[in-house]
């Protein structure tokens, strides 16, 4: 039996696609890269443009939705969005748009997937959990707080794509203007490291095989700090919680079937 397996082709303020594959379906979670630029990404990966089988969005920011149109326009691949996200006019032309609801799952190919309602500051943002029928990842991004529906959703994951976004200290301290420092440590901004690791230490269980420190700020933040939040929960060394790297993504991880 094929194991769920998934990738990044890059995360944090200047693009961000995560890649999640069972057997022969691929799919995109946002593209916030050029078509040039997605596919050498997508090459270190093994894998071409043409590989892929649609690209899910989850808000209209630009560092997620900035390449979608322009990939979509390139291969033909379906676009799966929001009404909200569709009516904020941001994604351009697309041969193959595809609306849904942010509330009922649905499936592409080997993979379902479930909409779940986040906290941001978009028109109807959303995150997603993709599975298989027997193990599921959480993209968990772009959200200011958490909430019930939220801890439901993401309950059980075998695998976490985790909002590490900053450390409200060095946010304060940071270079950012007043109100965007509101907008980023507030309800409907990122998730502080603090955060994640208050959200883990409820989603964690037993057979929690990966947790991936995610959209880790480059002002607000460092790495070492986000990673070092998760590895309180899982008791575990700094150097063993991987992090999507801003221009290196990461690299494919695969999931064990359940038993």
């Amino acid at each position: 039996m094929t194991a769920i397996r998934f990738a990044s082709l890059g995360s944090g303020s200047r693009g961000n696609a995560t890649l999640i594959e069972k057997n022969s379906t691929r799919i995109l979670i946002d593209c916030g890269f050029g078509v040039k630029d997605t596919r050498a990404r997508l090459e270190r990966l093994g894998l071409a443009l043409e590989d892929i089988d649609g690209v899910l969005v989850t808000h209209e920011h630009g560092d997620h939705i900035g390449g979608v149109g322009r990939i979509a326009r390139a291969s033909g691949m379906p676009v799966y969005c929001s009404h909200g996200t569709y009516l904020t006019g941001r994604l351009g032309e697309v041969p193959d748009l595809r609306l849904i609801s942010s509330h009922k799952r649905f499936a592409i190919g080997d993979l379902e997937i479930e909409p779940v309602p986040v906290p941001h500051d978009a028109k109807e943002p959303i995150q997603y959990v993709v599975g298989d029928g027997d193990t599921r990842v959480g993209v968990l991004t772009d959200l200011g707080s958490i909430t019930p529906h939220i801890r439901h959703c993401y309950a059980r994951c075998e695998a976490l794509i985790l909002e590490t976004n900053h450390d409200p200290q060095m946010l304060q301290q940071g270079p950012y203007p007043p109100k965007l420092k509101r907008r980023v440590g507030g309800a409907y901004g990122h998730l502080s490291n603090g955060q994640a690791e208050a959200l883990l230490q409820e989603l964690q269980h037993d057979k929690l095989q990966h947790v991936v420190a995610a959209h880790i700020s480059d002002k607000n933040n460092t790495e070492a700090l986000a990673k070092e939040s998760l590895a309180r929960v899982l008791g575990c060394g700094v150097d063993e919680v991987p992090a999507i790297d801003q221009e290196e993504g990461l690299h494919w991880m695969s999931l064990k079937p359940a038993f």
